[in-house]
């Protein structure tokens, strides 16, 4: 266990480097110029001669004229800076925020922690709903409550996640007025301890309870072909046929072989809700996360606060598909990742 779970460490390091390495190379191609962005509002004031000098001792002191692996290496923390000092990813500098005007550090703390609470509290309540949901329609296929769930579930599948949360708006917000519309704590408040974390909470329900609708529509529909396809199998007939409970059947015999392969779905679409699915749900309920921010880096060519991003929902993922490769033994004990 300690071997493979060291190897696969080292796998998941060696990939970041080498995704950090090609969205750096992209985002780099792309036209762009910090240094320029910063200097333009100056144009105006200085004389030509003088403003072309700052300009080039600006890109100096950047470090915009050395070539493209420097600055990636000096960006990663692996080379000192032009100035003798490391300051790299490695050292805790995710970079400088053009738009922002202060490091990505002191902008991404609040977004990141509204993101996480956020899909956290959506992704184990979805879980917590589509899992015995699921269930519960395999081992009742094709019945009224089973087909109105089906009927249920592909409504909400096929529907804009954005016209979801208008509706969902229209009927909490506007009609009961039960839950705010939008925003991420009351405005002019300065709540603190748990006084600000059940306000942060409360303006959340409502975010929540779209990403659990539009949740629960695929996950229940791939727990219930799993456990379909399981409840098929020779053995489940000879379990049955040997006068064992129903509930034995499904819960110790059924359920723990079709989680092999639901297990993946759930982490796949968790590591996606995670890496810009709740996006629309931040610009939606002007919610600030980590979706929203990295949409305004883009539209602004901010690449420094993108990139961190980027890599931000790069951990995630490689995170996601180590925990994807450990559940496997859990769920199945013929799995033996320790050969």
């Amino acid at each position: 266990m300690k071997k493979y779970l060291l190897k696969r460490i080292v796998y998941l390091v060696i990939v970041f480097f080498v995704v950090s390495l090609m969205m750096y190379m992209i985002y780099n191609l792309i036209p762009s110029d910090p240094a320029l962005v910063q200097m333009e509002p100056l144009r105006k004031t200085l004389k030509p001669d003088e403003w072309t000098r700052q300009y080039n001792e600006l890109r100096e002191k950047m470090g915009l004229n050395a070539p493209l692996i420097v600055r990636y290496a000096r960006w990663m923390g692996f080379m000192p800076d032009p100035d003798g000092s490391w300051s790299g990813m490695l050292q805790g500098n995710f970079g400088y925020s053009v738009s922002y005007k202060r490091n990505v550090t002191e902008i991404i703390g609040t977004p990141m922690l509204n993101t996480i609470l956020l899909n956290f509290l959506s992704t184990i309540i979805t879980l917590a709903l589509t899992i015995p949901l699921g269930i519960y329609c395999a081992v009742h296929a094709r019945k009224a409550t089973d087909n109105a769930i089906q009927v249920g579930t592909v409504i909400g599948y096929s529907l804009p996640t954005f016209l979801i949360a208008i509706l969902f708006i229209y009927i909490f917000a506007v009609l009961l007025r039960l839950l705010p519309a939008g925003g991420a704590k009351t405005p002019g408040s300065n709540f603190t301890g748990l006084r600000e974390f059940l306000d942060r909470l409360y303006y959340l329900i409502l975010p929540i309870i779209v990403l659990v609708f539009t949740g629960l529509a695929g996950m229940t529909r791939t727990v219930r072909a799993a456990m379909m396809d399981t409840l098929s199998q020779d053995y489940i007939r000879t379990a049955r046929a040997k006068g064992l409970k129903e509930k034995v059947v499904i819960y110790s015999h059924a359920w723990r072989n079709a989680l092999l392969p639901v297990s993946t779905s759930i982490m796949g679409w968790m590591i996606g809700v995670f890496t810009g699915g709740s996006l629309v749900i931040e610009q939606t309920f002007a919610l600030n996360g980590t979706g929203k921010l990295y949409w305004s880096a883009l539209t602004t060519t901010d690449y420094e606060l993108v990139l961190a991003m980027q890599m931000f929902y790069t951990l995630v993922s490689l995170i996601g598909v180590l925990l994807t490769d450990l559940s496997y033994t859990l769920v199945d004990p013929r799995v033996r990742i320790d050969k």
